[in-house]
């Protein structure tokens, strides 16, 4: 499972977060981002947790928690089409995180939260056939493969660490 999907696989929407994924076997990258995502997070001092970088930007809080959603959101995406549905909706994360309750959580659980979503993802993405990998749908529109959300899912979290490093931590 290294071979990163084909541009007609995904959407252009999609084209920056496979861009920033590496070319080792894509399982591998998500069991290492798991593990060095996890380091990373809780190594930040729990007082920037509520931090925004601008006014109506999402707090650092906000900000994982949007990254666990779309985790869930993904693997459920995986499962779907790996399993014959056809077409999923969209997810609006704006919405998704307005009627969270991340600001009241602490930093440190969210941190744990993504780690072990991850690590039961991984049991679904290490079970997916050669067939399943390239088995498409429909998520918001768009076609998409089953291969290329995998590699969104890498690239959405590296995508979402690069601007806690450069907007919240610097």
């Amino acid at each position: 499972m290294n071979n990163k999907p084909k541009p007609d696989e995904f959407s252009p929407f999609h084209t920056n977060y496979i861009n920033l994924v590496g070319n080792e076997p894509i399982l591998d990258i998500l069991e290492q981002l798991k593990e060095s995502t996890y380091s990373f997070l809780t190594c930040i001092d729990a007082d920037k947790a509520d931090y925004a970088y601008a006014e109506g930007k999402w707090t650092l809080k906000e900000v994982l928690g949007h990254m666990i959603d779309a985790e869930r959101t993904f693997a459920y995406r995986i499962l779907a089409f790996s399993r014959g549905q056809k077409e999923l909706p969209g997810f609006d994360e704006n919405a998704y995180v307005e009627n969270a309750t991340f600001g009241s959580r602490r930093f440190k659980d969210l941190a744990t939260e993504f780690r072990l979503v991850r690590e039961s993802n991984l049991y679904l993405f290490r079970s997916l056939s050669s067939q399943q990998l390239i088995t498409t749908g429909i998520s918001d529109g768009n076609k998409i493969s089953v291969r290329a959300l995998l590699y969104i899912a890498a690239g959405h979290e590296l995508h979402h660490l690069n601007i806690i490093k450069e907007k919240y931590l610097s």
